[in-house]
């Protein structure tokens, strides 16, 4: 895979809540809209399209570009869980790096319910019964809903191990809130202390409140890439290329270690950043901005040890000496991440992108890293699947 690939456009829709969103084919056709705008091209410029979501019916991808165009191209369905959009991504690079197709759209969207996550076919093997079986063996409480035991079990771990203090989560959620406070796309905006994020309803007494995750959310955003004689060609922005990107998956670890951090992906997000620093001759120490899949804060904690951002065991230091926010080592979630966000399942790696590019470009406003020439995109779906992304400006 010789050539190089550009990110010339991107694009995303403010999320919301479920309830208050358009119906899916809306929301994509708006992301994907401005995505082409962005690049400044016409939809039928685009030879390939890969479509992430994860609770829709198949071939939502294809009903979803026909509010935009019916070209006759290739449209792939993609659903990877929580790293659907960036798999989408992941397939869309792989196409215009191997000479297959020199234009790509990858979209990501999600029409989500409000609660918590479930399974929609009862009648069959969850993919989830290892993790399942895993998490009662190691936590129980099954009263928490599952995923909190996932990630709130990871930060117990994480707490039992090296003394982290819940306090040290709620670093991280109030960061983020006030990272979004400059992101006009940002599901929630408003600032909140430490200390309300302490004092939010406990999901799980002593490791985790209401605050420290997510919140279900619906939304839309979507890539152009491209290969450097396209752009060239067409006049597009050059600005932003993939350097390197990695998507890895479970391996036996992730049950034999008997350990929650592995059992929501330690080891597989790792072993993804190990690949693309190597790939690209870089290290942690390079980069300047960081997107981060921080569907609960804990996981955010434990991911600045997996991307070596810090060394393991040394988050808590890591948040508490400010070095994961603008004037410290380097900027973590300016968009407000998952957290402020939002996070809309098979839209979400494309956020990520959308708001690394236009950190690249200079284009991000009041959310601006200065000088910002390397930004690394980790996007996590248990089941499982991690990409890390690796961006440059060129």
């Amino acid at each position: 895979m010789t050539h190089h690939v550009v990110v010339a456009g991107v694009g995303m829709i403010p999320f919301t809540k479920p309830g208050t969103n358009e119906p899916y084919p809306q929301m994509a056709a708006k992301a994907t809209a401005a995505a082409l705008t962005d690049a400044g091209i016409p939809y039928d410029k685009v030879q390939q399209a890969y479509i992430g979501y994860v609770y829709g019916d198949s071939t939502a991808g294809q009903r979803a570009l026909y509010e935009v165009g019916m070209t006759g191209i290739p449209v792939v369905n993609v659903n990877n869980n929580c790293s659907t959009g960036s798999t989408a991504l992941f397939l869309a690079r792989q196409a215009v790096a191997s000479g297959a197709a020199e234009c790509v759209l990858a979209l990501g969207f999600e029409q989500m319910k409000p609660g918590a996550l479930g399974a929609y076919f009862d009648d069959r093997p969850s993919p989830f019964d290892r993790f399942e079986q895993a998490t009662d063996e190691i936590v129980g409480n099954a009263e928490v809903p599952l995923a909190l035991r996932y990630f709130g079990g990871a930060g117990l771990a994480h707490m039992q191990q090296y003394g982290t203090q819940l306090s040290t989560f709620a670093k991280i959620r109030a960061k983020a809130s006030r990272h979004a406070s400059n992101n006009p796309v940002a599901l929630f905006r408003t600032v909140v202390t430490e200390e309300e994020v302490l004092a939010a309803p406990a999901v799980w007494p002593g490791v985790m409140t209401r605050l420290m995750a997510c919140p279900p959310t619906c939304g839309a955003a979507a890539a152009i890439v491209c290969s450097d004689d396209f752009a060239r060609r067409h006049g597009l922005n050059r600005t932003v290329r993939i350097k390197a990107q990695s998507m890895t998956t479970d391996r036996p670890v992730t049950f034999e270690a008997h350990d929650m951090r592995e059992v929501v992906g330690f080891s597989m997000a790792r072993e993804a950043a190990r690949q693309v620093y190597e790939a690209a001759g870089v290290g942690p120490d390079d980069l300047d901005v960081v997107e981060l899949h921080d569907c609960f804060a804990h996981n955010e904690l434990i991911t600045y040890e997996a991307l070596g951002l810090c060394p393991v065991g040394g988050a808590e230091k890591f948040v508490c000496d400010g070095d994961n926010t603008y004037g410290g080592k380097v900027v973590t979630n300016p968009s407000g991440g998952l957290l402020s966000k939002g996070h809309p399942l098979g839209a979400t790696g494309l956020a990520q992108c959308t708001e690394l590019v236009q950190q690249l470009r200079g284009t991000a406003d009041k959310r601006q890293v200065a000088n910002a020439r390397l930004a690394l995109q980790h996007n996590l779906g248990l089941g499982g699947a991690c990409v890390v992304t690796l961006y440059e400006r060129v």
